[in-house]
């Protein structure tokens, strides 16, 4: 008997403010794509542009939506997750490679152990220079850049009815740091699948930003982030007199 094809939503955020940054996202399409066997795996596949003045352009492979909200990481990434409907869930950086059978990989811990709700793949340069190596099988753990790939979080759906939705206060950074966070407080098992690989080519996006607008992704999120969970992590506040 013919297995049943697996679906996977796939949500990615793109920003073409330049050809090479569009490249990037094509880049992450096509190898995604070449991936698996489509008669297995199914890729649904939203990417979420905010290159507006791109519109009505779209990527091969999937649906390109440009929202008309300000972005937000955790923001668009819901407006994704909310078009699909398939039982699990891939948010994605633009700035990744997929190796292929990633998927095939990161699905059997959820197939084998009924607790896990969440996972992230390894990357072969990241993760090999923290000293890891693949297919050393599951990490459970808690920890950004390592259980935690933050650039390719996969997970059930059916987390999202005790996790909520992401927290659209966090624009950019510590999105992740609060995703984790609330995995651990809510004792959602998270594993790192070292069989299953995605490379992730780091901020290049990111990178290209100007200086007050790369500030306003990355630094002030701290002020949220220390006050929704500079307390339950321990760091005590005191009132100032």
């Amino acid at each position: 008997m013919a297995s049943k094809i697996k679906e996977i939503d796939i949500i990615i955020l793109s920003f073409a403010q330049t050809d090479e940054l569009k490249q990037v996202t094509r880049n992450c399409l096509t190898s995604l794509m070449a991936s698996e066997d489509p008669e297995l795996i199914k890729f649904n596949i939203i990417v979420v542009e905010s290159q507006k003045d791109l519109k009505p352009f779209q990527y091969e492979y999937g649906q390109t939506v440009y929202p008309d909200q300000p972005f937000g990481y955790n923001r668009y990434m819901n407006i994704g997750i909310a078009m699909t409907s398939a039982p699990y869930i891939c948010l994605c950086n633009n700035d990744l490679l997929f190796h292929p059978q990633w998927a095939t990989e990161i699905l059997k811990p959820f197939n084998t152990y009924w607790n896990v709700s969440s996972a992230s793949p390894m990357c072969t340069i990241h993760h090999t220079k923290i000293g890891m190596e693949p297919n050393i099988g599951l990490l459970q753990g808690y920890r950004e850049r390592v259980e935690v790939s933050g650039w390719c979080l996969f997970f059930k759906r059916s987390m999202l009815h005790v996790t909520g939705h992401l927290d659209e206060n966090f624009i950019f950074r510590h999105a992740s740091h609060d995703y984790t966070h609330l995995l651990s407080a809510l004792n959602l098992v998270h594993v790192l699948v070292t069989s299953s690989l995605v490379d992730h080519l780091d901020h290049t996006t990111l990178n290209k930003q100007e200086p007050e607008r790369f500030n306003e992704l990355m630094w002030k999120q701290d002020i949220y982030y220390e006050k929704k969970w500079g307390y339950r992590l321990g760091r005590k506040w005191e009132a100032i007199n």
